[in-house]
């Protein structure tokens, strides 16, 4: 099957001079820059919403345990819409599904910030947070876009891959930020109505780049990706993977609050997104050998090895700043795998499924966040917080296992997402 008329094949740089030539011509695509800038736009508030509600609730309540299974039930009900909603996606197309999911994700928001502000029952709080669980998945559907116009270039389609992975680590690092400042110097409320506004005009800008959107399958196959082969260990490997990032940011933090610098844990996080977004353009930027399955293993094996740092910092040398250099060398590690990952589940879901696809891989995440963060937290409180560094490693052994256990079928089954032969 030819390329996407709209598609310029991208080719790995040859000197250490053109590193971005590849980013260059992928956003030289037509349509790129336009849908690239309006999904930034409403994917940046997906880091600020949690951190915003938990400073907002715990100012004016005066409870973190409130504020935290707040944000819990969020995170919760998330996990269980999102799938359906990109179903609705893959079925209905981006822009009818997305807008209006958006717009009632928004009035989810405000609603929880009048509940605030107005001293409404706690229920209130859970119910009008569970409602912003409708927000579509801005990632995915972005990836979904470079799928559609890079089908037939694996090349660019790798360094597509690679730049909505830094693009989340870029965001992931710069929302709890932005959020802090906005709520400390504003007012309370401040972050999460600059977020429903970013996510507002970030999906309409989106939504209306309908030259570059996907065709709807109304038709799709019946039965979830789920039972595609190779799904199932997939999201298992992401179940793992969200263990280590959950319990990872729960661990630093105890460590620097056991420290004195509680406050320094947030710089310490953003230099391991740093990281991982530095190394995802850097990846972007290789041609990849061999398929993605043999790859896998692979760069869950090196983020394995390089969590062993963070637990040496802290265990043997019980050092703030010596952590943060070795998260920052151990988060190299996070973007590689999350963009093999995700190529993993593009070539394994069917085309007509492939937002559903890519939603349940970020279920998978979120499950195994809250896992390791309830892990992590309770190893850190009746252990230590340096001992609470072994549950990312033993998180991402479990994935290595996994991945391994599941390479020599996933290598030799074709792609469910590519093209028939002729």
């Amino acid at each position: 099957m030819p390329p996407h008329p709209t598609t310029r094949r991208l080719t790995a740089p040859r000197t250490p001079s053109r590193l971005l030539t590849p980013y260059r011509r992928l956003l030289s695509v037509p349509g790129a820059r336009a849908f690239t800038a309006g999904n930034l736009l409403a994917r940046l508030p997906m880091g600020m919403f949690s951190v915003s509600a938990v400073v907002m609730i715990a100012g004016t309540r005066g409870s973190y345990a409130l504020a935290g299974a707040v944000t819990a039930t969020g995170l919760a009900a998330t996990a269980l819409v999102a799938p359906w909603t990109a179903r609705l996606v893959d079925r209905y197309g981006q822009a009818r599904v997305a807008v209006p999911a958006t717009l009632l994700a928004a009035l989810g928001s405000l609603a929880l910030v009048l509940c605030v502000r107005r001293g409404a029952p706690d229920w209130t709080l859970f119910a009008a947070y569970a409602a912003t669980a409708t927000t579509p998945n801005t990632g995915g559907m972005s990836r979904a876009r470079w799928n559609h116009l890079l089908h037939g270039d694996p090349a660019a389609l790798h360094t597509a891959n690679s730049f909505e992975q830094a693009a989340d680590e870029l965001c992931f690092m710069l929302g709890p930020v932005l959020a802090a400042f906005l709520c400390g110097t504003f007012f309370p409320e401040a972050g999460t109505l600059t977020g429903v506004v970013l996510l507002v005009t970030g999906t309409l800008l989106f939504a209306a780049q309908r030259a570059t959107e996907p065709p709807a399958h109304p038709r799709a196959p019946a039965g979830s990706p789920l039972r595609t082969p190779g799904i199932p260990a997939l999201l298992a490997c992401c179940l793992a993977l969200g263990a280590v990032f959950g319990a990872t940011e729960v661990v630093t933090i105890a460590f620097a609050d056991e420290r004195g610098h509680r406050t320094a844990a947030g710089v310490v996080l953003a230099l391991q997104a740093a990281g991982s977004c530095a190394a995802g353009l850097a990846y972007g930027t290789l041609r990849p050998s061999g398929p993605a399955a043999r790859r896998h293993p692979w760069c869950v094996a090196a983020m394995t090895a390089l969590l062993t740092l963070p637990l040496l910092a802290a265990a043997a040398l019980g050092s703030l700043p010596l952590l943060a250099c070795a998260l920052l060398v151990a988060g190299m590690a996070t973007a590689p795998t999350m963009v093999t990952t995700m190529a993993l589940v593009q070539e394994r879901t069917p085309a007509a499924r492939l937002n559903e696809g890519m939603s349940l891989a970020v279920t998978g995440l979120l499950g195994g966040i809250a896992a390791g963060s309830a892990a992590g937290g309770w190893v850190a409180e009746h252990l230590s917080p340096a001992t609470g560094y072994a549950v990312p490693l033993a998180a991402a052994g479990t994935a290595l296992l996994v991945a391994l256990g599941t390479r020599t079928p996933a290598a030799t089954t074709a792609p469910a997402n590519s093209p028939a032969p002729h």
